[in-house]
This record gives structure tokens, C-alpha cells and sequence, in this order.
């Protein structure tokens, strides 16, 4: 028995996604996006931590994140967990 595995648009309301975010490109969720503020960042990783997604990478040549916006569905948890230093903005797309 095979079974063709089917994309994140075919997947039924209310079924389990066995597959990481990543697999697929999920960016056209987003109706806000994260916008970083280079200067107030210190670089603490909690966004890249907490992301769902996987839509935060490090770097650790250039020592600095990056967004995906491939990736990234606009859920702002980055922008929440990005506390006390407020670098992290939700911006309408």
C-alpha cells in the first residue's frame, strides 16, 4: 500500500501534520510579518528559540539571525517572547 503524502492545503480541517513547518512553504499565511530592529537586539536567541516554524536561523559566521519568510506565518511569538528589549515589530504586510 503506498500512500501519496499530500501538502499543507490538502490536509483536512482539524488533521495532524506529521512533517515539520519546514517541509513546507507556509509564508502565505502571514498577514503580519516580523521586522527586527537591529540596534535594540542583543542577540539573547529567544525568538529563535520559541519560533514554531523553524523561521529563525542563526548564523554563527556572521554571529546574527534571519528571518524566513518562507517559512514564518506571522504568528508573532518571536515578538512576544522579545522582552524587555522590544526589537521585534509586527508589521501588516
Amino acid at each position: 500500500m503506498t500512500s501519496e503524502q499530500k501538502g499543507w492545503k490538502e490536509i483536512p480541517i482539524a488533521g495532524v501534520c506529521w512533517r515539520p513547518a519546514t517541509d513546507y512553504l507556509t509564508g502565505d499565511w502571514r498577514t503580519f510579518k516580523p521586522v527586527r530592529d537591529k540596534e535594540k537586539c542583543n542577540k539573547c536567541l529567544k525568538c529563535f528559540v520559541f519560533c514554531p516554524d523553524g523561521a529563525i536561523t542563526w548564523n554563527s559566521e556572521t554571529e546574527d539571525i534571519a528571518f524566513n519568510y518562507d517559512y514564518c506565518k506571522g504568528c508573532g511569538i518571536c515578538a512576544n517572547e522579545c522582552r524587555p528589549q522590544e526589537a521585534i515589530e509586527m508589521v501588516l504586510e
